[in-house]
């Protein structure tokens, strides 16, 4: 199983002590963001270059750990026109550097129609989702000039928040530049979760020959809401979910996500396990 972890996840002091605590855990990949990782650089916008990009990567590449995911996680649709370009405009600088670092995908979801991101019904209009559509076009088309991927997250909290419309927004792009991270908990709410096998057969349907990432994380239903938890601590149907990736998408990334000690040795054999029997 090819399996790593959301890099700000690992409790670490320096790049040195990261790289090594992925490394003990036997994982083999990470997603990074940089800014929640290394809070003391400046990693705003502007302050990327080959000399950054080279140094962050090939410390992860002489223990023999990839950068599955640049995380560039911004709100793509802001109400606000210049803070919605400076954000587009970020997430462009990462592509332009994505393979300095040794990877070839920069990630994030699909914004908000607000500036506080958050759940809203006002993301499930019309608009927000043609929005979304113009920026991920202008992502795409700069990632067309440098040979890198786009990995967009559906999730319900965003404008693109079930299958469907993440098969309508790769069909509106029409770039295999664009491609899917899949983050099965991210479909899912309260009202819907007792659905979920049906769910991610629809999803691998419409198009699990564009995931190329995989988020584990579990959930939970507390007090009426749902709640995330490491995997094998929860409802998710893990079973399911490794029966359709496993032989679909081969060697495939799969990346812990919201999983912090003690939770993580715990959940890396739970994954181990579900994979090798699927």
């Amino acid at each position: 199983m090819n399996l790593g972890i959301r890099a700000h996840d690992v409790k670490a002091s320096s790049l040195d002590e990261l790289v090594q605590t992925v490394k003990d855990k036997g994982l083999s990949s990470v997603q990074l963001a940089l800014a929640k990782s290394f809070p003391q650089l400046n990693t705003s916008l502007g302050s990327l270059s080959p000399g950054f990009a080279k140094y962050i990567g090939n410390a992860f590449q002489q223990m023999n750990i990839q950068i599955g995911v640049l995380g560039c996680y911004i709100n793509m649709i802001h109400p606000d026109q210049q803070e919605r370009q400076k954000a587009l405009d970020r997430f462009k600088e990462h592509i332009r550097y994505a393979r300095d670092f040794g990877c070839s995908v920069v990630g994030t979801e699909t914004g908000n129609v607000h500036a506080k991101m958050g759940f809203t019904v006002d993301n499930f209009r019309e608009k927000p989702f043609l929005d979304v559509v113009d920026s991920v076009k202008e992502l795409v088309n700069e990632a067309e000039k440098f040979g890198v991927i786009v990995g967009i997250e559906a999730g319900v909290n965003h404008p693109v928040y079930n299958p469907m419309l993440l098969k309508r927004l790769l069909d509106e792009v029409n770039s295999n530049n664009l491609q899917i991270i899949f983050d099965p908990v991210n479909l899912l709410t309260v009202e819907n979760y007792i659905y979920q096998d049906e769910i991610f057969k629809e999803a691998i349907e419409l198009f699990g020959d564009r995931i190329i990432i995989v988020h584990c994380k579990d959930f939970v239903i507390e007090n009426g809401k749902l709640k995330f938890a490491p995997p094998g601590k929860g409802l998710l149907n893990y079973d399911l979910v490794m029966e359709l990736i496993k032989h679909r998408k081969p060697y495939i990334q799969f990346l812990l996500e919201s999983t912090t000690e003690p939770f993580i040795d715990d959940s890396i054999a739970f994954l181990q396990e579900k994979y090798e029997n699927a």
